[in-house]
């Protein structure tokens, strides 16, 4: 493990108790500049996975609570005009901020999803013909309750492309939830936590990922996964370039994370599931009455692509 990031894991995974491969899965997607997506019922951690992960690191952090009435310039801001200096002046939205928690984001109109599209994608919001610039770094954490739920709008596939990774917290175990229902208030403890990180440190190692040696044989696994996804009968469409770019650098950033300088096979399939399940679409969601899919790969498409042997040298 890497000797810097080890007690920011330790520190992170303590107020979310159970979930340490999943705090090491969110850390990795800030590592790599992605942004993240989780997927589950309320009342599992995700907006404290948010929190713990902005005071460790010593990041601002705004809380959008998306709902059905949500404008986009209530995310991204409004210019007022002032009427003594005769102009507009622009008031920033909560976006300007370096972690932003979208809460529930599936339960805004889509209008609303897409004004966070340019954010995530360029680090900058266009407004009043104005480009203005997002701080350093810049991470979205968006939540996403089950699409069966009441009152939710599914994002689009462009919009889910934008998220690097997407992973769900479930419930805890019987030992981990037992010690959660000792705790008070679990919120309290996370007030008190003090930053482990500075920002300017994090951008240095965010950096450094980018070093993490990649050799030919792994980029022809690479390739060879995303051959898989785009042949297989099993799904509607394949994995894009960006897909693969996203998949390297995901990759990059837990071989860093586990203190390597050169990204091996099993650091792809560490992050293949979180980085590709909602990317890929399983042919039995559209044919369920055909033998092209099953319910088993529409759950976790990427167990298709695990078995796609490695390349001989």
């Amino acid at each position: 493990m890497h000797h810097e990031l080890q007690p920011v894991l330790t520190g992170i995974s303590r107020h979310l108790l159970g979930k340490k491969r999943e705090v090491g899965l969110a850390l990795a997607c800030l590592l790599a500049k992605g942004h993240l997506l989780i997927e589950d019922i309320p009342g599992v951690g995700k907006t404290t996975l948010a929190e713990a992960m902005a005071r460790i690191l010593g990041l601002n952090m705004q809380r959008i609570q998306f709902t059905s009435d949500l404008l986009p310039a209530d995310i991204l801001g409004v210019s007022i005009y002032d009427r003594r200096e005769q102009t507009f002046s622009f008031h920033p939205g909560p976006i300007f901020s370096q972690v932003i928690l979208a809460d529930e984001i599936n339960r805004a109109t889509p209008k609303t999803q897409s004004a966070l599209l340019e954010a995530m994608e360029e680090g900058q919001v266009t407004m009043d013909g104005r480009t203005r610039a997002l701080p350093h770094p810049f991470f979205v954490i968006a939540t996403q309750n089950p699409l069966h739920q009441i009152g939710t709008y599914p994002l689009p596939e462009s919009q889910l492309d934008r998220f690097l990774m997407r992973i769900s917290l479930g419930y805890p175990d019987a030992a981990t939830e037992r010690e959660l229902l000792r705790i008070d208030d679990p919120r309290e403890a996370l007030r008190g936590a003090s930053a482990l990180l500075k920002p300017e440190r994090l951008l240095e190692l965010q950096q450094a990922v980018l070093e993490v040696h990649v050799s030919d044989a792994l980029l022809d696994y690479v390739q060879a996964l995303l051959k898989t996804s785009r042949r297989s009968a099993a799904f509607q469409t394949g994995l894009s370039p960006r897909a693969g770019r996203a998949l390297l650098r995901a990759a990059q950033a837990w071989a860093f994370l586990e203190g390597q300088t050169m990204v091996l096979p099993e650091h792809v399939q560490t992050v293949l599931p979180a980085v590709t399940n909602h990317r890929l679409q399983s042919s039995f969601l559209s044919h369920p009455d055909t033998t092209q899919g099953s319910e088993e790969t529409a759950a976790n498409p990427a167990a298709t692509l695990l078995k796609t042997p490695l390349p001989h040298p």
